[in-house]
Order: structure tokens, then sequence, then C-alpha cells
């Protein structure tokens, strides 16, 4: 009986330092994913903003190209209509292919 009293008392020594080691464990790996999150955070801004800073400069190019393609639309019907109907059925096509 005496054996099995100090096995019991090794046992639970055992178990409640595995407790402490696993609470330190977890207390570190959620400090970890906090890092891991900010540094995503941060790193997710900084290419939001540069995206946003080319578009910014790319903005006056893109006006024109859209105007100059809304005059040549307006200039050729026909021809507009027709790469509408190619474009929209290669959207369709293309969404149908994957299925």
């Amino acid at each position: 009986m005496a054996f099995s009293t100090l096995s019991d008392t090794d046992l639970d020594r055992q178990v409640a330092a595995l407790t402490k080691e696993l609470a330190s464990l977890k207390r570190a790996v959620a400090r970890r994913g906090g890092a891991y999150y900010e540094d995503s955070r941060d790193a997710a801004l900084d290419t939001y903003s540069d995206l946003a800073e080319r578009l910014r400069d790319a903005m006056p190019a893109i006006r024109r190209q859209g105007r100059v393609i809304e005059k040549s639309a307006r200039d050729h019907p026909a021809a507009a209509a027709a790469v509408g109907l190619g474009v929209l059925g290669l959207v369709v096509s293309l969404l149908f292919s994957r299925r």
C-alpha cells in the first residue's frame, strides 16, 4: 500500500508540473500568435498603402484610356456590341467549363 501511495503522489506531482508547463506553453503560443497577427496586419496595411498610391498615380492615365474607349464605342456602336458579346460569351464559357 505504501508503494501505491508513493506512486500516486509522484503521479499527482507530475500531472501538476505538466499542467503548469502546458499553461506556460499556451501563453507562449498566444504571444507568438499575437505577434504573427500584428506582423501580418502591418504587412497587409503596407501592401494596401502601396497599392492605393500606385492606383492614385495611375488614375489620370486610366481616365484618359476610358475616354478613348468611350469615344471609340460611340463612333463604332456595332463593333462595340460585337466585342461586348464576345467578352460575355467568353466569361459564360469560363464559368460553365469549371463545373
